[in-house]
């Protein structure tokens, strides 16, 4: 492969004043340097975000400017071809064109970087592109991938049919929590990237994230892992995982206004995705918009605030519908296989996640259960998604996992009936289990419950 022509960014110099800023000796060549390792580390992202640099407003506002230009200028025409060399970049407040690096999303790469603990990061415009142009920029023709086999289903489709056919890229899915058989399943030399969620979708198995990352470094495989379901809650990154990525749609929008991704990594990966010759995020052009990237920005500094009430609420959600003679599952509960685990590898005071899930059994009954939640009582919204300020509910194996067959859904351990919730936190606490309350027991009256 040849050498990335990339640029220093996460960290900026001095601001370009005029022309003469770039002549002299003195310029670093930044080349191969775009994210020199010096992101935030701390063991709470809450530490790490408050330590990230802000970055402030053009004209001294507490809020930063957004730079919407899609093209930069140059102040000498000798400037550009050392910019497309690789020479100079955005650490001397240089850019070249807002798909390959945009001073607004490079903000919120930091952001993203400190909360997940990593060197670098960079932000796209959903969570598939940011999956997909990691495995792309991992994997070549011929390359293979051991993967979860309870994913979200786009995922699981990405995987299944879209890389093979495109790509010839295969994948063997494992049972992740069944750590010989991962072993047994990655092949050294050939296998390119260990993949799973960090709390699975929909069926909330908890990876243990530190001996995969061991099983895989062993046999030199890169483990990437989507945290989109436990930001917060847990640092894959910092538990030994080489690359976290999101959809940025979910918990840290809070809003379900937005679709966004993020990578978060080392500085070398990173720097061989922005790569101007072969960097799967510069060349396939997935950079998430500068407006987006601001909104963002401004939600990460609340993010833990509104995880612990989601994690809050869902853990007391949980613990009542279990009494009420509902099987629930959800990781909070100890009778959780990974209860254990989640709650040594957790972020504290974090919770146990946002999301519970209802076994109805049949299709039937968790219609019927959602269709009272939202019509009868106003419980939540029959919708795909999480992370909202409402509670969301969906029939994961008719819909967000929809795309697996039968028999897949079977290995991944998703019933019929299994109703997914994303827990809100809009009103009261107990209002909201009021409204739980009267729809159980509305379905009751009409014989339609158990």
């Amino acid at each position: 492969m040849a050498e990335p022509k990339t640029h220093g960014i996460v960290f900026p110099g001095k601001k370009r004043s005029g022309p003469d800023d770039l002549d002299g000796d003195d310029l670093p060549n930044t080349k191969n340097s775009m994210f020199p390792g010096s992101a935030p580390t701390s063991e709470d992202p809450v530490a790490a975000l408050a330590n990230a640099r802000h970055e402030f407003g053009e004209h001294g506002g507490v809020n930063m400017s957004i730079e919407v230009s899609a093209t930069f200028t140059v102040m000498k025409p000798e400037t550009m071809p050392r910019m497309f060399s690789g020479e100079l970049g955005p650490d001397r407040d240089l850019f070249i064109y807002s798909r390959h690096f945009n001073p607004t999303v490079l903000n919120l790469g930091r952001q993203m970087a400190a909360l997940e603990g990593t060197e670098a990061a960079y932000c796209t415009a959903s969570g598939m592109s940011a999956i997909s142009s990691v495995l792309l920029q991992l994997c070549s023709s011929g390359g293979h991938v051991v993967a979860s086999s309870t994913l979200y289903g786009g995922t699981h489709a990405l995987l299944t049919h879209f890389l093979p056919r495109a790509c010839n890229i295969t994948t063997s899915f494992v049972d992740i929590s069944n750590h010989e058989m991962v072993q047994n399943v990655i092949v050294e030399g050939k296998t390119n990237v260990l993949f799973f969620e960090s709390v699975s979708n929909p069926t909330l198995t908890v990876a243990n994230i530190p001996e995969l990352s061991r099983i895989a470094h062993d046999k030199r495989v890169t483990v990437v892992v989507d945290n989109t379901f436990a930001p917060m809650v847990l640092s894959p990154a910092r538990l030994g995982a080489d690359v976290v990525v999101h959809s940025i749609s979910k918990f840290i929008s809070g809003g379900a206004d937005i679709i966004a991704g993020a990578v978060c990594g080392s500085s070398s990966l990173v720097n061989s995705m922005m790569d101007l010759h072969q960097g799967a995020l510069m060349l396939l052009g997935p950079t998430v918009n500068a407006k987006v990237a601001f909104d963002l920005s401004e939600r990460i500094p609340h993010l833990s605030l509104r995880m612990k009430e989601h994690c809050h609420r869902a853990m007391t959600f949980a613990t009542r519908m279990k009494k009420l003679g509902l099987k629930v599952v959800y990781p909070g509960l100890e009778e959780h296989p990974q209860h254990q685990l989640l709650k040594a590898m957790a972020n504290k005071e974090y919770g146990f996640g946002g999301l519970l899930c209802v076994d109805m059994e049949t299709e039937e009954k968790a219609n019927r259960l959602m269709n009272c939640l939202q019509n009868c009582t106003q419980f939540g919204f029959m919708a795909v998604s999480l992370g909202y300020y409402e509670t969301l509910m969906s029939c994961s194996g008719s819909s967000t996992s929809s795309e697996l067959n039968a028999e897949e859904k079977a290995l991944a351990g998703i019933s019929p009936g299994l109703v997914r919730m994303s827990i809100g936190y809009i009103g009261t606490l107990e209002q909201k289990w009021s409204q739980f309350e009267k729809a159980l027991s509305r379905m009751q009256d009409l014989g339609v419950f158990m």
